[in-house]
């Protein structure tokens, strides 16, 4: 199911500290960066907090900008984006200032949570997921529900933890800040656990007065059928390759890319690529890799256009291509429409072989756009 697009927003220490013990908020930043973050809240569609933070902070998490809130309006949007907090028991301050400022909020609970805070009289929608939290269904609450497309999480750490180990954020933008907390009972921003492997790509680093502003994706795709953030980034790369292809009137544009398991970029190619006028976008990925690279059996293939299943121009399909090289998980943004060959199933082929192919409609319409003239 689509996501929102989840974008984690957090200040920390030198040592990674969210705050100190003391009873007064530990400012990190200074008006500068304030902002800033007021800027990107007045971008998404909702912000989100964990009720921890709610009981530590009191924020009334608003775009205190008049201009913004303006232009939120003016281009037909509430003034001030949805605030979400998630609290599984339900036991929230309804005096707090994040139900009395701002424009509309939701809680996102279990079953008795919802009981609870219903019973204590909050000033919010009330949504039950369930005997537990539950992040993917409440990421897909908001986006199919209430129409979110872009989240900004501002914590707290276990908020920030949960999604980063799920593999559900798509970028992180984290603010250091030039001091020292050094109080092992004071809040980090991560906490411990299993978080998904490989590197962050930095895309962005900026100095803002005293402070510096880092911003991240993840890589490391997702594992079987679950989608994470990293997927949908190797997909929009796949479909960026997609229009880079030669113009056909015989052929789909199509464009793939290869991940390593640590989301290390193995391989990349497009259909006509290098003058060739018949090649596939996974097999000119494919061919520039060992066939034996220890790597490609944990690997996945991100590639605009399902595989094909059948070829009359090479001896063996993209999907065969694939099943060979040993790889176990294919995503893919469009399933292959009859134009050319009926019944293709590319997808079909590959999952009978016992490999995870998952389908993210949200890229269809990029994956579309280069062959427009052929549908």
């Amino acid at each position: 199911m689509p996501y929102p697009y989840v974008l984690l927003s957090a200040a920390v220490s030198l040592d990674g500290y969210l705050d100190d013990t003391t009873p007064e908020r530990l400012l990190l930043s200074g008006p500068a960066d304030f902002d800033r973050v007021d800027a990107v809240r007045a971008s998404v569609d909702a912000i989100l907090i964990g009720a921890g933070t709610i009981r530590a902070d009191n924020p009334r998490l608003l775009v205190n900008s008049p201009e913004r809130r303006a232009v939120r309006v003016a281009a037909g949007r509430p003034a001030y984006p949805l605030k979400v907090t998630v609290s599984g028991s339900g036991d929230l301050d309804p005096a707090a200032n994040f139900w009395h400022t701002g424009g509309e909020k939701a809680v996102y609970t279990t079953q008795k949570g919802a009981e609870r805070a219903r019973a204590l009289g909050i000033a919010a929608d009330i949504v039950p997921l369930g005997p537990e939290l539950d992040w993917r269904r409440l990421l897909t609450h908001l986006h199919d529900e209430l129409g979110i497309r872009r989240l900004m999480v501002e914590g707290g750490g276990t908020v920030h933890t949960q999604l980063l180990q799920q593999g559900l954020a798509d970028e992180l933008q984290l603010v250091l800040a030039p001091l020292f907390v050094g109080d092992p009972d004071a809040p980090r921003l991560f906490g411990p656990g299993a978080y998904q492997g490989g590197r962050l790509r930095l895309v962005e680093t900026r100095r803002i007065e005293d402070v510096v502003l880092h911003r991240y994706e993840p890589t490391a795709p997702g594992a079987g059928g679950l989608a994470a953030a990293a997927d949908r980034h190797w997909l929009a790369l796949a479909c960026e390759l997609a229009a880079q292809c030669p113009p056909s009137d015989t052929a789909f544009s199509v464009g793939a890319v290869i991940v390593a398991a640590d989301g290390t970029e193995l391989a990349r190619g497009h259909s006509r690529e290098a003058g060739d006028p018949v090649v596939h976008a996974e097999e000119a990925a494919l061919a520039k890799l060992d066939p034996a690279d220890p790597r490609l059996a944990a690997a996945t293939v991100y590639s605009s256009l399902e595989p094909c299943a059948r070829r009359s121009s090479r001896p063996a399909p993209c999907a065969r291509l694939i099943l060979d090289a040993g790889v176990r998980r294919v995503v893919t943004a469009w399933r292959e429409p009859d134009t050319f060959v009926t019944a293709a199933d590319g997808t079909g082929l590959l999952a009978a072989a016992g490999v995870d192919v998952l389908v993210l409609p949200e890229h269809e319409e990029r994956a579309k756009a280069p062959n427009r003239h052929l549908l």
